[in-house]
C-alpha cells in the first residue's frame, strides 16, 4: 500500500516552504549536468556546483540544467535561489511524492511528472518524481536518481537534427515530457504481453497463482493510473496557457502531447477492464470446474443409492426371508445390482448428465 498512498507531512515547528527531502537516497552524490545552445553550437558539462549555471541565466542561448539527486537541500535552495524559485516550489522538488502539476508563476511555470520503469522481472512498475521549471530561455530539471529516458533528447541536441536546436526552451520542455509519455507506452507495451500471456494460460488452466498474478497488475494499473491521470490536466493547462512563455509554435506540439495522453489513459482503462474480467473468468472457471466435480460425485451417489436400498434389505437379520433359501439368490442379486446400476448409467448418458 505504500506505493499507492504517501501522507505528505513536515517535521514538528518547520514553516511552509522549509526545504527538506522526504524520502530514500537514491544516488550517493549529487551530480549537476548542463546543456547550452542555439541552432549554431552547444555547450554540454557537467559542473562541480549551482554556481557555475548562474551565468546561464541571462545568455541568450537555450539552457538546460539537470540535477541527479534531490537529497541534498543545500544544492536545491541554492538553484532556487540563483533562478529566483518560489520556497513552495522548492519544497514541492524535494518532496518526492507530489501528484502530477502545473503551476504558473509568470516569470517561469513549474511542472510535475512520474518516470516509469518496469523492474528487472518486468513486473512491478518503479517511478520517480521528474520536475522541471520553465523559464525564459532555461529549463531547470530535478532527478531523483542517476538514468532517465531523455537520452534521445540529448542525442537530437547533440546532432542538431530536426527543429530541436532552432526553437526555444518552451520545445525543450515538450521534448522532455514527450520522451516520458513515450516510455509511457513502453511500459504499457510490456504489461499488456504479460496480460495476454496470463489470459491464454488462464483459458487453458486457470490455478491458484494467477489469481495473485492479477491482483499483482490490477495494483500495478491503479498505479499507473495514479501517475498518468493528472498529466492530462498538466499537458492541458499547458497547452492552453496565455503565458509568453510557451510559444505558439510549440501549442501544436503540446496538443500532439495531449493525444498521446489521452491514448496512454485509454490504453490503462482498458487493461484495467480486462484483468476485472480475467478475475471473473478465474472465478468462473473454479466454479465450473466444482460444479463439474460435484456433477460426477452426485451420480455415483445417485447410482449407488438404490444399490445401497437393496443390499440393506438383504443385509437384515430376520430369521424368515425366504429368498435367502433359495440356491441361485446370490446370482439373483448380482445380476439385479448390476442390471440397476446399467440402467442408471445408461440412462444419465442419454440424458446427457455426463
Amino acid at each position: 500500500m505504500t506505493r499507492l498512498f504517501h501522507r505528505t507531512h513536515k517535521a514538528v515547528a518547520l514553516s511552509p516552504g522549509t526545504v527538506l527531502y522526504h524520502g530514500p537516497q537514491k544516488v550517493d552524490a549529487v551530480r549537476i549536468r548542463y546543456l547550452d545552445y542555439d541552432k549554431d553550437q552547444l555547450d554540454e558539462r557537467k559542473v562541480e556546483s549551482t554556481d557555475e549555471c548562474l551565468p546561464l541565466r541571462d545568455t541568450p542561448t537555450t539552457s538546460w540544467i539537470n540535477i541527479d539527486g534531490l537529497h541534498d537541500e543545500a544544492v536545491i535552495s541554492s538553484m532556487g535561489e540563483q533562478y529566483g524559485l518560489h520556497p513552495l516550489i522548492l519544497e514541492d522538488i524535494v518532496n518526492t511524492h507530489q501528484r502530477p502539476k502545473l503551476e504558473d508563476h509568470g516569470d517561469y511555470i513549474y511542472v510535475v511528472m512520474r518516470m516509469l520503469y518496469l523492474d528487472e522481472g518486468e513486473t512491478r512498475v518503479t517511478s520517480e518524481q521528474f520536475s522541471f521549471v520553465l523559464g525564459r530561455n532555461y529549463v531547470l530539471s530535478f532527478q531523483e536518481r542517476y538514468g532517465d529516458v531523455f537520452e534521445p533528447v540529448r542525442e537530437r541536441l547533440r546532432l542538431g537534427k530536426g527543429r530541436s536546436r532552432k526553437l526555444g526552451p518552451d520545445y525543450l520542455a515538450y521534448a522532455l515530457m514527450d520522451a516520458i509519455v513515450d516510455n509511457y507506452f513502453a511500459v504499457l507495451e510490456k504489461l499488456g504481453e504479460k496480460i495476454e500471456s496470463l489470459e491464454d494460460d488462464l483459458i487453458a488452466d486457470p490455478m491458484p497463482e494467477h489469481l495473485h498474478t492479477i491482483h499483482g497488475l490490477k495494483r500495478e494499473m491503479i498505479y499507473l493510473r495514479k501517475a498518468v491521470w493528472p498529466l492530462r490536466e498538466c499537458i492541458g493547462g499547458l497547452e492552453r496557457s496565455e503565458s509568453d512563455l510557451v510559444k505558439k509554435a510549440t501549442v501544436p506540439f503540446l496538443r500532439d502531447l495531449y493525444d498521446h495522453t489521452i491514448q496512454v489513459i485509454d490504453a490503462v482503462e482498458s487493461f484495467r477492464d480486462m484483468l476485472s474480467s480475467m478475475q471473473d473468468l478465474y472465478l468462473s472457471s473454479v466454479s465450473n470446474r466444482m460444479n463439474e466435480v460435484m456433477k460426477v460425485l452426485t451420480v455415483i451417489a445417485t447410482i449407488f443409492v438404490p444399490l445401497t436400498f437393496v443390499a440393506g434389505i438383504y443385509g437384515m437379520n430376520f430369521e424368515h426371508m425366504p429368498e435367502l433359501g433359495w440356491k441361485w439368490s446370490y446370482l439373483i442379486f448380482w445380476i439385479a445390482i448390476v442390471g440397476i446400476g446399467g440402467g442408471m448409467v445408461t440412462y444419465f448418458k442419454r440424458s446427457r448428465w455426463f
